[in-house]
């Protein structure tokens, strides 16, 4: 089943006949995982404990390990990225006040496996 394409923090994108473009596959995944980090927990009334907040991170000192943990716990309620192998996380400190999280993760829709990078977003 496909979703809306749509960005976090984004607009709604046109596919290429003008109506309102899918996301499918590979980057419906990708979309649902960058949606669940960057959610604030709490803010969404149907499931509260759903979402990360990765950006009470930012400016933060020495956040890495909390950063982690709620990304790993986030990652093991999303549905399409596969339980097993379970997705590797790793965080390290990037510009001044920032991180940089790679998730490794495996489709599970597809089967494939998927890096996911947001260098000092965090």
């Amino acid at each position: 089943m496909a979703d809306l394409a749509l960005t976090f923090g984004g607009d709604l994108a046109f596919g290429n006949g003008g109506d309102l473009a899918l996301a499918e596959a590979a980057a419906l995944t990708e979309q649902r995982v960058l949606r669940r980090l960057l959610t604030n927990p709490g803010g969404y009334v149907w499931q509260l404990s759903y979402g990360a907040g990765l950006g009470q991170f930012v400016g933060a000192a020495g956040p890495a390990a909390a950063a982690g943990a709620l990304a790993r716990a986030q990652m093991r309620g999303e549905a399409r990225v596969a339980s097993a192998p379970p997705p590797q996380i790793t965080v390290s400190q990037g510009n001044p006040g920032g991180l940089a999280m790679t998730i490794a993760y495996q489709d599970a829709a597809t089967g494939r496996a998927r890096v996911l990078a947001l260098p000092g977003a965090v």
